[in-house]
C-alpha cells in the first residue's frame, strides 16, 4: 500500500519483532526506542498528527483522571462497591501537611490516579485503552506521577510534551512485543496479559522518561512482567470492579519500582523481556479456563455476594 501522504511503501523504516531486535536498532543507530518508533510512525503519516494524537491521548488520560476524581457514589452492576477516588482526593488536596509526616504520601496520590481511573472505567466513562479497559489505569498514574513528582531531562523549553510523547512511543513499542508474541487478552493468557502487560509498559515508560537507556528501558519493562506471571483474571460477578480496581493501583506502584529498581543499575540483567513475554505466553496456555475471564474461579467464586 502506498503512503498517501509521502507516495512510498508503509514499511517501517526500522522494523522489529522482538525485545532483542529492538535494542539492537537502537544500538546499532544511536536512537532510544521513542525515536525508533516515531521514525516508523513517520512511514505512516506526518510526524505532527502523531505528536497531536499523543497530545489527545494524554489529554483523555488526565480528563479520565479528573473525571475520576470528582464523581461519588455506587458503581453500577450491583455488587454496591462505593468509589474511593474522590474522597481519596479530597483528604489529599485539604490535608497537604500530611506529607511532611509520611514520606510514602506520593503513593497515595499514584494509588489514587489508578483508582480514579478504574472506577470511571467501571461506571462507563471515556477511559484510554492502554492496552485494555481492564488496565487502563496503569499507564495514566504512572504517567501522572511522572509529571506531577519527577523531572525528566527530555522536557525543556521548546518541547514540553517531549518527555510525555517518548514515555507513550515507549510503552506502545513494549506493548507491540506482547502482541506480536505472546497476547494482551486477559480471556487468553489471564490478568497477567492485561494488568502485567500494562505494568512492562509503564515500567519501561517510566525509565525513558527519567533518562534511561534503551537496555534499562527493556530491564525495567521485563522486572514488570516478571512479577505479575501467572496473574489470574477472576473479576467478581464478571464485572470489571474487584479486583480489577485495586489491581491497576497496585500495578501502578509495582511499575514504579520496577523502574526505581533498573535506574540503580547500568541495565545488565538476567533474564531478558523476550524471555518473559514466552514464559507469560506458556503460563497463559497452561492456565486453567476459569482464570481467564470466565468468573469461575478465584476470587469470583469464593467472594459471596451480598
Amino acid at each position: 500500500m502506498k503512503n498517501p501522504h509521502f507516495g512510498a511503501e508503509q514499511t517501517p523504516v526500522y522494523p522489529f519483532n522482538s525485545a532483542d531486535e529492538l535494542t539492537a536498532l537502537c544500538d546499532q543507530h544511536g536512537l532510544s526506542i521513542a525515536e525508533i518508533i516515531i521514525a516508523n510512525e513517520n512511514t505512516l503519516r506526518p510526524e505532527k498528527e502523531t505528536r497531536a494524537a499523543l497530545d489527545s491521548i494524554w489529554e483523555a488520560m488526565q480528563q479520565c483522571v479528573h473525571n475520576g476524581c470528582h464523581h461519588h457514589g455506587t458503581l453500577p452492576g450491583g455488587l454496591q462497591v462505593k468509589r474511593r477516588a474522590s474522597a481519596i482526593f479530597q483528604n489529599l488536596s485539604t490535608h497537604p501537611e500530611a506529607a511532611l509526616a509520611d514520606p510514602l504520601t506520593i503513593l497515595d496520590w499514584v494509588n489514587l490516579y489508578a483508582l480514579a481511573v478504574n472506577e470511571e472505567n467501571a461506571a462507563g466513562g471515556r477511559v484510554v485503552t492502554a492496552p485494555t479497559n481492564g488496565a487502563a489505569g496503569i499507564i495514566p498514574a504512572v504517567l501522572h506521577y511522572a509529571t506531577r513528582f519527577k523531572h525528566s531531562p527530555h522536557t525543556t523549553k521548546d518541547k514540553p510534551r517531549d518527555a510525555v510523547h517518548r514515555f507513550l512511543l515507549t510503552a506502545g513499542a513494549i506493548a507491540t512485543l506482547y502482541k506480536k508474541n505472546a497476547s494482551i487478552s486477559g480471556a487468553d493468557v489471564g490478568c497477567q496479559g492485561e494488568v502485567g502487560v500494562a505494568c512492562s509498559m509503564a515500567a519501561g515508560a517510566l525509565v525513558d522518561y527519567l533518562g534511561g537507556n534503551h537496555h534499562q528501558v527493556e530491564n525495567a519493562a521485563e522486572i514488570g512482567m516478571e512479577h505479575n506471571l501467572g496473574l489470574t483474571c477472576d473479576p467478581v460477578g464478571g464485572l470489571v470492579q474487584i479486583p480489577c480496581i485495586e489491581r491497576n493501583a497496585m500495578a501502578s506502584v509495582k511499575a514504579i519500582n520496577a523502574a526505581r529498581i533498573t535506574m540503580s543499575g547500568d541495565g545488565t540483567h538476567f533474564v531478558s523481556l523476550d524471555k518473559v513475554i514466552t514464559t507469560m505466553r506458556e503460563t497463559g496456555k497452561d492456565m486453567q479456563e476459569k482464570y481467564k475471564e470466565t468468573s469461575r474461579g478465584g476470587l469470583a467464586v469464593n467472594v459471596v455476594e451480598c
